[in-house]
């Protein structure tokens, strides 16, 4: 049909793309998306249907401005009537989102999916039967695993809808635009021998640790090579060089198997940014994807192919190696917007890194852990939880992928754990601020991690200066940052250094501290803690003590449930870093939370009672379900910023200078710092600290008006 007269595109240069060169060219990329999950016919079949709808005289008087009508809901209605549920779904979503089902009950005015095929139902749609005459709908066969009802339904319509949407989105920027877009032609092949010039230099190794580190690294790659896809665990201690190893298990098991791209799930922006260096370092920035809240791809003044095509894949993923968050994630599986969900097809066929798997959040875990075994068992995806405090999920995957045992890609007999080893523990009993801050004083060089802002703001206040410093959210980035630079250069030269933080230093932070503190916290965070103690290896472990003490502080109730679990596990086991301790600690921790608080938003009881709850679902599903504001902060460089932005000047590239000097705040904190008269909130929503006096050099924003039961990193 070339020279259809029936249009579904014009361009800003006048040129015309007529409806079914748009359908077939969508159908064709959508079935191409969904092979990796035998979704091809379906996808066809959607991408066929998505725009019928445009075929009618309202849609075609658009183009040339008249007024908005749906087009949408007249190929779900198609599908429908062919009894094609999955493709009704994705195609009356395909703009708007997908709806929630509804019931028979919901009247024509509804946004559900039943209520708007009633619109058709009673001839409220535009007439757009031309359509017939050059097309022709397939009846669309199905996958097995989707044959039978159950909430795989809902999984399988969110992946279909990102086949199509990502196609229709796609097929229309290539017409726009007079090109296709360039795709990213790197191999798994060509990756893997980038990866083997970066690592040649480590053999043979130098000296016992390096040589177990080389041991865990060949062995991942032997499990690469070898190991059919599934799930699987990878448990190296700290120190073991797991990023790599873990890389290299990665791309050994994608070019064995076909596997179409790398992406790791990592909790934490700040590990993300070293991972995403590290591997850019290694496979070549034209490959990695750093995917987060703090990486805005500037397409104005700084724009270059390169920058032009990271930015474009942060909208559906297809690139060799994605790094990005937890947050961004799953909240995409449990999405409804297409901008969310365009990516999902591009998980498919690919190895997923759950980097810190025990950082998995507990009033989310089963739904995480569902959403996983899903992607697992129906969508050619090989998932690795990798940690060095494995959490104890075996009976969660069992439940959700019964017979389809984990594997442990190195287990202890694999290297000798004790090398790793680099400090040992004491537990101190309760300690006041002072008694703390006295131990504190008596080092020349230690970091204080602690549960609380506020707990942070009082030990550094008695710290003796200079070589006092404290870290936490309540400082902006650029702040953070200047203040590790200062402590990491006071390490290296032996000067003194006496750091007290909240814990956020935890996560990833490079810095080697000859004595840690810890306040008492859940096991994982205790480890994570000790890991900032003689990270180089440079000293003895019976010289290098994390001493675990209890404050004068009754603990945060979002603490309580992991610091008993962590007070039992101590008192069982002399030795925390052993295995059998970690393990104990998860399933202690599970068991004192319950199989309720491990899904509180109840979003799986709601997949098997409902008709397909796509809005309900994506508005209950948020990892960070604490609201906070950003306050910009007018300290340093921010202070023009803040300036520049007050002046009414806006853009990306403004806001991503700004994020470096913005601080989160709970609604409570905000609210109270509003009406005392501290903040100016612009036109945009925007808000910034009227008074820098309310911002110190050494420890951030005040304190005074936080409720203190919200944010405690």
């Amino acid at each position: 049909m070339e020279h259809s007269p029936y249009l579904a595109h014009i361009s800003a240069t006048g040129h015309t793309q007529n409806i079914f060169e748009h359908l077939y060219g969508t159908a064709s990329l959508a079935k191409e998306f969904a092979r990796p999950f035998s979704g091809e016919e379906q996808a066809e079949l959607a991408g066929l249907a998505h725009d019928i709808g445009k075929y009618s005289a309202a849609f075609q008087a658009r183009l040339h401005g008249g007024p908005v009508t749906d087009h949408s809901t007249a190929g779900a209605a198609a599908c429908w009537q062919r009894r094609q549920l999955f493709a009704a779904f994705a195609v009356a979503g395909h703009h708007g989102g997908l709806p929630d089902g509804g019931s028979q009950a919901d009247g024509p005015e509804q946004a559900t999916l039943l209520g708007r095929l009633k619109r058709g139902e009673r001839g409220l749609l535009e007439p757009c039967e031309h359509w017939q005459r050059e097309l022709s709908l397939p009846q669309a066969s199905l996958p097995d695993f989707v044959k039978q009802p159950g909430p795989e339904w809902v999984f399988f319509t969110r992946m279909l809808y990102s086949c199509l949407v990502d196609a229709d989105f796609l097929d229309t920027e290539a017409f726009m635009e007079g090109q296709a877009r360039e795709r990213n032609k790197t191999s798994m092949e060509q990756l893997w021998d980038r990866l083997q010039r970066y690592i040649s230099g480590w053999f043979p190794p130098k000296g016992e640790l390096d040589r177990q580190r080389c041991q865990v690294l060949e062995r991942c790659i032997r499990e690469g090579e070898s190991q059919q896809p599934g799930l699987f665990t990878l448990t190296v201690p700290t120190g073991g060089g797991k990023t790599v190893a873990s890389l290299a298990f990665a791309l050994a098991h994608a070019k064995r198997h076909g596997l179409r791209r790398v992406i790791y799930v990592i909790p934490y922006t700040s590990i993300i940014e070293q991972t995403a260096e590290v591997f850019r370092k290694i496979l070549g920035p034209e490959n990695v994807l750093e995917h987060h809240s703090n990486v805005l791809y500037d397409l104005e003044e700084e724009a270059d192919p390169h920058t032009i095509r990271l930015a474009k894949a942060t909208e559906n993923w297809d690139i060799p190696v994605v790094v990005t968050t937890a947050v961004q994630f799953f909240e995409s599986l449990y999405a409804c917007r297409s901008s969310q969900c365009r990516k999902l097809h591009n998980i498919a066929g690919s190895v997923v890194v759950f980097d810190e798997a025990q950082m998995l959040p507990i009033p989310y875990l089963r739904p995480c852990v569902w959403a996983i075994s899903q992607l697992t068992a129906h969508y050619g995806v090989s998932a690795v939880l990798c940690t060095a405090t494995q959490p104890a999920l075996g009976p969660l995957f069992q439940e959700f992928l019964p017979g389809s045992p984990i594997r442990e890609l190195c287990p202890p007999d694999a290297c000798r754990w004790e090398v790793f080893r680099r400090t040992s523990f004491h537990q101190a009993s309760r300690l006041t601020w002072d008694d703390l801050a006295a131990q504190l004083n008596a080092h020349s060089q230690v970091l204080c991690i602690v549960n609380t802002r506020k707990a942070a703001q009082e030990i550094h206040a008695r710290l003796d200066r200079p070589g006092s410093f404290h870290l936490s959210t309540l400082m902006c980035p650029s702040h953070r940052k200047r203040q590790l630079t200062e402590i990491r250069r006071r390490l290296k030269e032996g000067l003194p250094c006496r750091v007290v933080s909240t814990s956020l230093i935890e996560a990833g932070v490079d810095v080697d501290f000859p004595a840690v503190f810890r306040e008492l916290a859940g096991l994982d965070s205790i480890l994570q803690a000790a890991g900032r103690c003689n990270r180089e290896g440079k000293r003895a472990a019976t010289e290098s003590v994390v001493t675990i003490f209890e404050g004068e502080e009754k603990a945060p109730p979002l603490f309580s449930t992991a610091i008993g679990a962590g007070r039992l596990v101590m008192a069982r086991h002399p030795d925390p870093v052993s295995p059998a301790a970690i393990h104990d600690y998860f399933n202690e921790l599970l068991d004192l939370k319950g199989k309720d608080a491990q899904d509180k938003a109840c979003i799986l009881p709601l997949l098997q009672s409902e008709f397909f709850p796509f809005r309900t679902v994506a508005e209950r599903f948020y990892l960070i379900d604490s609201p906070t504001r950003t306050v910009y902060i007018p300290w340093g460089e921010g202070a023009e910023l803040v300036e520049r932005l007050c002046a009414g000047e806006g853009g990306q590239k403004l806001f991503r200078q700004l994020g470096q000097y913005g601080v989160s705040v709970y609604e409570k904190h905000f609210a109270s710092m509003e009406a005392a008269g501290e903040l100016e909130v612009l036109e945009s929503g925007a808000a910034v600290l009227r008074d820098p006096s309310l911002y110190s050099d050494k420890t951030g924003l005040s304190l005074k008006d936080d409720s203190g039961k919200g944010l405690f990193i």
